[in-house]
């Protein structure tokens, strides 16, 4: 029992017709508008058909809720936001748009000819079990006597074939992330910054030379890249802060113009900031990601709106501000628990202001309040930070590109330079385990990517 007059259940959300994801979050927007709040979600997983076995393939997650109502009207409830879109009950465990089933209320039993509660099939489900084993794997099912807990249930299921993948979207109409696929393919995400100042490109890049622009993101496609990341303002270690008001003149007319190009459906864009404002600007002029070095803490507003935006986010992790994040690199528990505690932090903040954790890609930080030995430690370890607790299924991004601690390892003064030395961070970074690199070279690091992908990601096929 969540409170005097309100309850704690979790709900099954199902679909394997039409723009699943796109389903399953209009599902969820319309149990807020009935008044059942969503408290967390879990990651969304592509699942084969159980029982019915000649359907498309299912993607589904648990989410938990608040809510006053007691079950048989939280049922009704949601098969009315079934039948509003547009599920026809035909085979039973058949194909279908939307599934929306209680799983657990409070500790209560329910058995009638409508409703059972526990859901009577869900410790048989490994697509039930492994996203409510995100949620709650401790527990254990309601009025039992030294039962098993949910993730004890989730262990003992012989492994399915094909394994459950996670998947997290970028764009409408792409192809989503899957970060426990071992085949998957590492994302290329070019960065381009038009701001004066960069440590690497500064000044190179502007909207408003547009012959120029243009062919620069032509040329980021043709070369492989898939995301492009824009960035008006510098974040570079001991950079000042620039002015809301630039920091949109910026981007605005560089992600409008990249829309406008043929080419663009191709590809998603991302927008570099730490400002609410910038970000919903830039998701209205056509951004589809929001990238926040800050992950939120540079601008309290910022998660909300992450949240009320419904696009898919990036979470950096770090310390303070540029300007003062060199001095904050102190991890007595060593960087890689400092670096997995403070982001899982971010990522349940996120979640509790209402970002849906199938969105959240998850970034380290390197060069961000870490020294060079703590960036190479990062680097080395990519495998542990995703097996770090709240972290389980999140994608992750490496952005090491042309840093501060690859020319001093490479002895190479010029940043525009440093292409080697960035090979082989993206390298490790694949090796650990990283699904998307953010770099300057596109060319060069599209091919250190093809051929990392080749030894690390299994069954591979180039």
């Amino acid at each position: 029992m969540v409170g005097s007059s309100q309850h704690r259940a979790f709900i099954a959300l199902g679909s394997n017709m039409g723009d699943r994801i796109a389903v399953l979050e209009q599902a969820c927007r319309e149990m807020e508008a009935k008044g059942i709040k969503i408290i967390r979600t879990s990651s969304l997983f592509e699942t084969a058909p159980m029982y019915v076995t000649n359907q498309d393939p299912f993607v589904n997650g648990v989410c938990e809720v608040e809510t006053s109502m007691r079950p048989m009207e939280l049922l009704d409830t949601l098969q009315s936001i079934e039948t509003a879109l547009g599920r026809k009950k035909t085979v039973d465990k058949g194909p279908r748009i939307i599934d929306l089933d209680i799983l657990l209320f409070d500790d209560e039993i329910v058995a009638n000819e409508r409703l059972n509660i526990p859901h009577k099939l869900m410790l048989e489900r490994e697509f039930v079990l492994r996203p409510l084993c995100q949620l709650i794997p401790g527990e254990m099912p309601p009025a039992t006597k030294g039962s098993s807990c949910y993730q004890t249930h989730l262990n003992s299921l012989p492994p399915s074939d094909p394994a459950p993948l996670a998947i997290t979207p970028l764009r409408t109409q792409a192809a989503p992330l899957s970060p426990s696929n071992p085949k998957r393919r590492t994302h290329i995400m070019a960065i381009l910054n038009v701001t004066p100042d960069s440590f690497s490109d500064g000044g190179i890049h502007t909207a408003y030379n547009a012959a120029t622009f243009t062919q620069t993101i032509r040329n980021f496609i043709t070369n492989g890249a898939t995301i492009i990341d824009i960035g008006g303002e510098s974040t570079r270690p001991n950079s000042d802060p620039a002015t809301e008001g630039d920091e949109l003149s910026r981007v605005i007319p560089a992600i409008q113009l990249i829309r406008s190009l043929p080419e663009s459906s191709q590809i998603s864009i991302s927008i570099d900031t730490y400002r609410a404002r910038v970000a919903e600007a830039a998701v209205a002029a056509g951004a589809d990601i929001i990238n926040d070095i800050s992950a939120g803490l540079m601008d309290p507003a910022m998660l909300p709106t992450m949240a009320r935006l419904g696009k898919t986010v990036i979470l950096s992790h770090m310390r303070g501000t540029p300007k003062t994040m060199t001095k904050l690199t102190d991890y007595p528990s060593g960087v890689i628990h400092g670096v997995g505690t403070e982001l899982a932090e971010r990522i349940a903040a996120a979640e509790s202001a209402g970002v849906r954790r199938w969105r959240i890609i998850a970034d380290p930080g390197v060069g961000f309040a870490k020294n060079q030995e703590q960036n190479l430690t990062l680097l080395r370890n990519m495998d542990h930070l995703r097996e770090f607790p709240r972290c389980s299924y999140l994608p992750w991004l490496v952005g090491a590109s042309r840093k501060g601690f690859v020319g001093r390892i490479t002895g190479v003064k010029e940043a525009s330079e440093r292409a080697w030395g960035t090979g082989a961070a993206v390298t490790a970074a694949i090796g650990g385990g990283a699904d998307i690199v953010r770099v300057h070279d596109v060319k060069e690091m599209s091919q250190v990517a093809k051929m990392a992908d080749a030894i690390y990601r299994q069954g591979f096929d180039a």
